[in-house]
């Protein structure tokens, strides 16, 4: 590892392109940790941050290099994390602990179990209840077959057919299955709804944003297993290492100002010193302010300042505006923000 240096794991693919709705590059930016190579494919570099070394890889990896400590922190989905956590407890026999230190509020997806579309279709328990009295081996396809084989496990061990389906064997799509009675699971690398529309396997596992490629192939979503979203990822053992625990704490700080702040404007304006009273009760009425509104009192005129979010449907941008207007408000000035941080304590882990 690299001492007094935060390694942070970058994701590659559609967190980064800002058409996909990630846009890493314009967060880290907009957090003061402007990046340099990331929007080609690397090698990526903090270049007015050079305590911080980035990584370029795949989220599909990171909880991996994480375990291992090979990077500090890095910003994956949870469902990723979560597979390779999975990998090492069934492949590998360790148990290893992630935190979850800080939410991205973006790339949000389902993962879902899918099949063929069943008649009286009552339950998916119900489902595998008589799929498991029809077959001795059960098929699975995945890109993410340590979850599947998770999910499957937990349900067969609830319907009560450990004995006849506990064995399970993890292999690629489509080897000669290595057990003769059990649960396979197949990983792919995509087009899961093909494999199950065309009846390879009995049960598929899909990552959805909207249902909609799944719905296109004429399939059911039999239950969703996990609701996952972007966030950063740190092996808690970072914590004993000072200098890097202060780095991660900036590094979150520092991006937790950056989402806090999306969506969010600053509004100044002027008011006389006669309609000062008024204003502040309108503020304090719409909850326009915290602890107490910022004022900077002058001779004739007390200047405001508020934050305020530009998709608030209770409280519209421009209607506050209007309503500052009838109380005087002059000199009403809107500025965009790229960093909002309310305080040392927004990140505490």
């Amino acid at each position: 590892m690299e001492e007094n240096r935060l390694i942070i794991g970058l994701p590659s693919g559609s967190l980064a392109d800002p058409a996909r709705g990630g846009n890493l590059i314009d967060l880290l930016r907009n957090a003061g940790f402007p990046t340099t190579g990331y929007d080609r494919g690397g090698p990526s570099e903090f270049a007015i941050t050079p305590f911080f070394l980035g990584w370029d890889g795949r989220p599909q990896e990171f909880g991996a290099q994480l375990g291992l400590r090979e990077i500090d922190v890095a910003i994956a989905g949870d469902d990723w994390i979560q597979e390779r956590l999975l990998e090492l407890k069934y492949e590998y026999k360790q148990k290893v602990k992630l935190q979850k230190v800080l939410s991205l509020k973006r790339g949000k997806v389902r993962i879902v179990a899918i099949i063929n579309p069943a008649r009286n279709f009552k339950s998916c328990e119900a489902w595998l209840d008589k799929l498991f009295q029809r077959n001795a081996l059960v098929t699975v396809a995945s890109e993410m077959p340590y979850m599947a084989l998770d999910w499957m496990q937990k349900k067969i061990v609830k319907l009560g057919f450990e004995k006849t389906h506990g064995q399970f064997s993890v292999q690629k799509f489509k080897t000669p299955p290595r057990i003769k009675n059990g649960i396979v699971i197949y990983e792919t690398w995509g087009k899961t709804e093909a494999k199950i529309k065309n009846g390879s396997c009995q049960i598929g596992f899909e990552i959805t944003q909207s249902g909609s490629a799944i719905m296109n192939y004429g399939l059911q979503i039999a239950e969703t297993v996990m609701e996952s979203e972007t966030g950063v990822y740190l092996n808690p053992l970072l914590k004993k290492d000072v200098a890097k625990y202060n780095l991660a704490r900036m590094f979150l700080l520092n991006l937790y100002g950056a989402i806090f702040a999306e969506n969010k404007v600053m509004i100044t304006f002027n008011t006389k010193r006669e309609a000062v009273d008024a204003m502040i009760d309108y503020l304090m009425k719409n909850k326009l302010f915290a602890n107490e509104p910022t004022l900077n009192h002058g001779v004739n005129f007390t200047e405001f300042s508020i934050q305020l979010d530009t998709q608030s449907t209770k409280l519209p941008l421009a209607r506050v505006r209007y309503e500052l207007a009838r109380l005087g408000a002059t000199g009403i000035e809107t500025i965009p923000l790229e960093s909002s941080i309310p305080g040392l304590d927004a990140i505490e882990f």
